[in-house]
């Protein structure tokens, strides 16, 4: 049975642990000092941080790809929108809409590689982000958590790009698919499961395709929006962009 000592002690040791750290930048406000941090690191009352380190303003340090990264985001959610007004997740009409797009809707050429390119971009520059994070050393403590929101976002990103690959539903896009989730049916223990849940079925069929759309369009931008929220809090409560090293 835990005594009234040992639980504090335990108490003492979770609180400075670097896992709440990395969490809870400060105490509960009971001491001025908490209550005037609890003020300052308040996203709703100071939206920018309090304090920016002068070096880490300059342009070729971060590169703004964090920022380019959530711009292109904003333009594919906008250019997905507006296809899905074209698109049918068919396996019999999926190839035609892609066609139209292509021939026959007004500025649905424009549309198609807005969207094609900046998913390509996207993937580019969080890669590129995550880079310089790393070799910049911003991964560091007191913003190891925030790290871990990036390294999820990273993940999304491939995700996103790896369903909306299917959705043209040609032969390119058919195949590598194939390819890549037989990859996923090789997984130890749970790989045939997660494969047959992945597609809906043995084949890349009807059942895969309606499943990587929905994900696409639905399932992993919305898990992808609460990630960049949190992102840019834990941003924001970390003090802002680190000083290079």
């Amino acid at each position: 049975m835990l005594t009234q000592e040992k639980m504090a002690e335990l108490t003492d040791r979770v609180i400075t642990s670097r896992a709440w750290r990395s969490f809870f930048r400060h105490g509960p406000p009971d001491t001025p000092r908490n209550r005037a941090l609890a003020v300052f690191s308040n996203v709703f009352l100071h939206l920018h941080p309090v304090r920016v380190p002068r070096q880490s303003l300059r342009i070729t340090y971060t590169f703004c790809l964090g920022g380019i990264s959530f711009f292109l985001f904003l333009m594919l959610t906008l250019t997905g929108v507006l296809l899905m007004f074209y698109y049918i997740p068919s396996v019999t009409s999926a190839y035609e809409n892609v066609k139209d797009l292509e021939t026959t809707v007004t500025f649905g050429m424009l549309l198609r590689n807005m969207h094609r390119w900046a998913a390509h971009g996207m993937v580019m520059t969080v890669f590129l982000h995550m880079m310089r994070v790393f070799y910049t050393g911003a991964y560091k403590p007191p913003r190891e958590f925030n790290w871990v929101i990036g390294v999820v976002l990273l993940v999304l990103t491939f995700l996103l790009s790896f369903t909306g690959y299917l959705l043209p539903w040609d032969q390119l896009a058919i195949w590598a698919i194939t390819v890549g989730t037989n990859m996923v049916g090789y997984t130890p223990v749970l790989g045939s499961q997660i494969h047959f849940l992945l597609i809906g079925g043995f084949d890349v069929g009807q059942n895969a395709l309606l499943r990587f759309y929905v994900l696409h369009v639905i399932g992993l931008p919305l898990l992808a929006a609460v990630f960049m929220a949190v992102h840019f809090w834990r941003i924001r409560k970390d003090g802002g962009i680190t000083s290079p090293l």
